[in-house]
């Protein structure tokens, strides 16, 4: 009988255990691998030092107010962009390497899924880069945090609004001492295209990128093609 007993004991499957660690560890939806057109992607576990430079596009009307994978509406009138595999969360700079422009823009959404492009922008971050009337630009794309859970505020620095860009000197130092009346700290910064010089009229905004999006706001009435400038 206690040979019986020790038999089925024996054989009485082990029940698995399962630790809060190894749940804690489960990677989340936007972080597993998922499949397009027959490619299997691999989202990064982080964005650390992530540099990266190629064709940027960006959609917009047709999918305003739709889910993007992140779980979250899209919305064209926001700094948000859409990568293969960054980690969702993640605050990209883009500098249109075609004119100079940059914003910052949140990783919400996984694409585009077109041979070369790497990073699909959305209306607001297109328009602020000077693309939206092109489609695509050379871009480089610099991720500026990690990971979602190590957010930084970059709503703090020093912004700068380029008002305009001269090829002639004289013409950016007339701007400079109009603007002057206005802003405490104007400067012009030589910008070099090719063989070709442009001089680019800068005025110091503010330390806060909210603050800095009004005073734009505010300019674009006399100078539509102002844009801010990350320093």
């Amino acid at each position: 009988m206690c040979f019986v007993v020790f038999l089925f004991a024996s054989c009485a499957p082990k029940q698995p255990q399962i630790s809060r660690k190894s749940i804690s560890q489960k990677p989340s939806a936007t972080q597993r691998p998922y499949k397009v057109n027959g490619k299997t992607y691999y989202p990064l576990s982080s964005a650390e030092g992530y540099v990266e430079e190629g064709i940027a596009s960006w959609y917009g009307p047709g999918f305003h107010g739709r889910f993007t994978a992140s779980g979250e509406r899209y919305n064209m009138y926001a700094f948000t962009a859409a990568h293969k595999t960054l980690p969702m969360g993640t605050e990209v700079l883009v500098t249109n390497l075609e004119n100079g422009r940059q914003t910052v823009v949140r990783i919400n959404d996984r694409g585009p899924f077109v041979k070369g492009r790497i990073i699909d922008l959305s209306y607001a971050a297109a328009r602020a880069l000077g693309m939206h009337k092109k489609g695509t630009a050379w871009v480089r794309i610099e991720a500026l945090s990690a990971s979602p859970t190590s957010r930084i505020d970059f709503d703090r620095g020093e912004f700068f609004i380029q008002v305009g860009a001269f090829k002639n000197y004289a013409n950016a130092l007339r701007l400079k001492e109009r603007l002057a009346r206005r802003f405490k700290i104007v400067v012009i910064s030589p910008y070099h295209q090719g063989q070709e010089v442009f001089y680019r009229v800068q005025v110091f905004a503010s330390q806060s990128l909210r603050e800095a999006r009004r005073i734009l706001s505010s300019l674009e009435r006399d100078f539509p093609r102002a844009f801010i400038v990350a320093h």
